[in-house]
């Protein structure tokens, strides 16, 4: 009588899941994650406050000298706003990514995710998307809180509000993918927030004031295009300029970050 050998299925049965399938998966575990975490909620709140408040003083301030701005588009008040609300969104990328290597998560993390790419753009475009669609949403209501407490003196009109809801989505999305890519090759809260505030604001509004050299500098850094396509301000740029070099920033960064990933320990 022959023996049966019986050979035991490694897999468990269970056919191979698709990358698509895990991408999805892995964005919902990433907004949940995003969602269910205090600091989240923290720096939505800051934003709210800047953007919201802001917006709804300066139609107060509008209402009370109605000549001077008599006409004037309340989404410029939003433009404003949003050059510095737009740190709350940085903080809220770069501890998205951060925290994970603080608490040694990013282990765990990896065990349940093990294809890193995956990992990688999953929490990518949905910490970038949420940022980018939170910036344009409180643009709105900022540019409303000032339009309603303006009384008539300022107006709404859709041409430049699109405009301007464009500038604000473009600038927060480029700068919460660099802020997720510091984030990625920093792996630490304070090196990756302070080189997020330097080349978004300090240097790009520092350079200029030591010569013609320096102020070329500064136009190279990702805060100068902001400034441009938000306020209209370095008059030496152009919109395309601006673009060009907040994209190759985010880009460039965002490839550094997930060239560590994918090279170097996890939680090194």
């Amino acid at each position: 009588m022959k023996a049966t050998t019986i050979t035991a299925d490694r897999d468990g049965g269970r056919d191979d899941v698709s990358t698509g399938r895990v991408f999805v998966r892995t964005c919902a575990a990433e907004w949940t994650r995003l969602w269910t975490v205090k600091s989240t909620w923290w720096f939505v709140a800051a934003a709210t406050v800047v953007m919201v408040g802001l917006g709804t003083a300066l139609g107060f301030e509008a209402a009370a000298d109605p000549a001077e701005l008599q006409g004037g588009p309340a989404w410029t008040t939003a433009r404003y706003i949003a050059m510095p609300a737009q740190f709350a969104f940085l903080g809220l990328a770069l501890t998205a990514v951060t925290s994970d290597y603080a608490t040694g998560g990013i282990v765990t993390t990896l065990q349940w995710t093990p294809r890193r790419a995956v990992l990688f753009f999953a929490r990518t475009i949905v910490t970038a998307g949420a940022a980018a669609g939170l910036g344009v949403f409180l643009a709105v209501a900022s540019a409303l809180a000032a339009f309603t407490t303006a009384g008539s003196a300022l107006i709404l009109p859709l041409d430049k509000g699109l405009d301007m809801l464009a500038a604000v989505a473009f600038v927060f999305g480029a700068g919460t993918v660099l802020a997720i890519g510091l984030g990625f090759l920093l792996r630490g809260i304070a090196g990756a927030l302070v080189t997020a505030f330097l080349v978004m604001l300090a240097l790009p509004l520092l350079l200029p004031l030591f010569g013609d050299w320096m102020s070329a500098l500064a136009e190279i850094l990702p805060g100068s295009g902001a400034v441009f396509l938000l306020l209209g301000e370095m008059r030496t740029m152009t919109k395309t300029s601006s673009v060009v070099v907040l994209l190759a920033w985010a880009i460039g960064v965002l490839l550094l970050g997930w060239l560590r990933l994918m090279r170097d320990d996890a939680n090194r």
